[in-house]
C-alpha cells in the first residue's frame, strides 16, 4: 500500500490530525450551597444538571469555601465567571488549593455602618479558593467526559502502529 516507510509515517500522523478537533472548553459546575447537592457532600444527582462550559476556553473550575464560624457557603463556578466582582481571588492559580488573597485597598474610602453590605468583604473567617482543570466538572465530583472521536483514534493509532512495526521487521 505505501511504498516507503516515511509515506506510512505520514499516513498515520494524517490520520491522528484527522480526529484531533478544535479546542472545547472545560465543563464546569456552576451551583452554590443554597441549591440541594452543591454542599460539602457534594451529589450531582441532587444539582440535577451536569455542568455547564465554561465561557472561555482556557478556563478553570474553581470551589470557593467561606467559613464564618460553623456557617460554610460553597461556590463553584467557573474562574472566567468569578473574576469581574471578586477581588480576593490568590494570584497562583493552578491545581490545588489556597487561601484568598487580601485587598488593603477595598473600599478604602467607604465609610458604612451597614454590615450586611460587605464591602470590605471581611464578613468570612476564612475563605478558601479551589482550583482545578485537568478533567472536566472537577470542581464537584470526579467524573471525566471522552469524545468520541477520541475513542475511534485510540482504535486507529494502535493498528497503525502495529503496521509500521510489521514493515520494519
Amino acid at each position: 500500500m505505501f511504498r516507503s516507510k516515511l509515506q506510512a509515517t505520514a499516513f498515520t500522523c494524517f490520520i491522528v490530525l484527522l480526529f484531533v478537533g478544535a479546542s472545547e472548553a472545560i465543563w464546569c459546575y456552576r451551583c452554590n450551597s443554597a441549591t440541594p447537592g452543591c454542599g460539602d457532600k457534594f451529589n450531582w444527582r441532587g444539582i440535577g444538571y451536569l455542568g455547564d462550559p465554561c465561557p472561555e476556553d482556557d478556563d478553570i473550575c474553581v470551589k470557593v469555601v467561606e467559613r464564618k464560624g460553623t456557617l460554610e457557603t460553597i461556590t463553584r463556578d467557573c474562574l472566567s465567571s468569578l473574576q469581574g466582582f471578586r477581588t480576593d481571588i490568590p494570584a497562583d492559580k493552578y491545581e490545588g488549593c489556597r487561601p484568598a488573597a487580601k485587598d488593603h485597598n477595598l473600599a478604602h474610602y467607604v465609610n458604612t455602618s451597614i454590615k450586611e453590605l460587605d464591602v470590605k468583604r471581611n464578613h468570612f473567617d476564612s475563605t478558601q479558593f479551589c482550583f482545578c482543570f485537568l478533567d472536566h466538572r472537577c470542581n464537584g465530583a470526579s467524573t471525566v467526559a471522552h469524545r468520541g472521536s477520541f475513542l475511534v483514534m485510540a482504535a486507529i493509532v494502535p493498528t497503525g502502529i502495529a503496521y509500521l512495526l510489521r514493515q520494519l521487521l
